[in-house]
């Protein structure tokens, strides 16, 4: 059985070490290239998976992760397909895998059905980008009480009191996004981070990790010591990309190396 994410900050923690988070678009460019990637990136020393359900509306995705969600989704990639995906490799993953995706579908699809589904599956958590308090609140203690961990976001032009109402919401960790916009590699972390975010953890209990920006060895280790984890999406997307015509083993090995190389190892 796989780690919760609790258990996994625990122990992370008290090796004195930085979560590393990987984001894989579901479906991209093929559903056994997902399984690949999880395994591969599981092996090659990742923390917990972000696995993005592809939907047509990204909140703030930028054009990498967007093609490779349009890409999914003209390939007839559904969400049930996703979660059968994952499910048929459950017994090899023990790390936490965390699902993303619009709540607008969650709540097409049916919350309950779908978190119990998710939970089946596998996975320990589910980011919902788009879902504001106060209506967060129910949406959230549903997926808590069915056995998942919420996770939401917060930007650096959140205010502070509404920081904290979202921080109250989140029992896996806090997303906190680097900088304003769309998910891309940029070469500097915003100076202001560090505040931001050590202001953050003083007044929450759950972990804080870092998404956007992010696709250097140098960035990651800047975080240790700042945030619990560091979250990189575009550029593995970008990896799968160029690396698309080397087949699902191929995608998965160019991953596994990339993931070695933002550990340092």
């Amino acid at each position: 059985m796989a780690q919760s994410i609790q258990q996994t900050f625990q122990s992370l923690r008290a090796a004195n070490r930085i979560a590393l988070m990987p984001f894989v678009p579901a479906g991209y460019p093929n559903l056994e290239t997902t399984a690949a990637c999880i395994l591969e990136l599981q092996q090659a020393g990742a923390s917990l998976i972000e696995i993005g359900f592809p939907f047509s509306d990204p909140i703030a995705d930028g054009p990498t992760i967007q093609e490779a969600f349009t890409y999914a989704l003209e390939h007839g990639i559904r969400i049930a397909q996703v979660i059968e995906t994952v499910k048929s490799i459950r017994d090899r993953v023990a790390i936490p895998l965390v699902a993303m995706l619009s709540y607008s579908i969650v709540y097409r699809y049916g919350l309950e059905r779908f978190v119990r589904e998710l939970r089946d599956a596998g996975f320990a958590g589910l980011i919902l980008p788009d879902l504001p308090p106060p209506e967060a609140q129910a949406v959230c203690a549903t997926i808590r009480a069915g056995g998942l961990d919420t996770v939401l976001l917060i930007a650096p032009t959140t205010s502070r009191e509404r920081r904290l109402e979202i921080a109250r919401l989140c029992s896996g960790f806090v997303y906190y996004l680097s900088v304003s916009g769309i998910t891309g590699e940029r070469d500097q972390l915003p100076a202001d981070l560090t505040q931001n975010v050590r202001e953050l953890k003083s007044n929450t209990h759950v972990p804080v990790c870092i998404g956007f920006c992010i696709h250097r060895a140098g960035q990651v280790e800047q975080l240790r010591g700042i945030a619990d984890g560091a979250i990189v999406g575009t550029a593995f997307v970008r990896r799968m990309k160029e690396h698309a015509s080397e087949g699902s083993a191929g995608i998965a090995a160019v991953l596994g190396r990339y993931c070695r190389e933002l550990l340092g190892a």
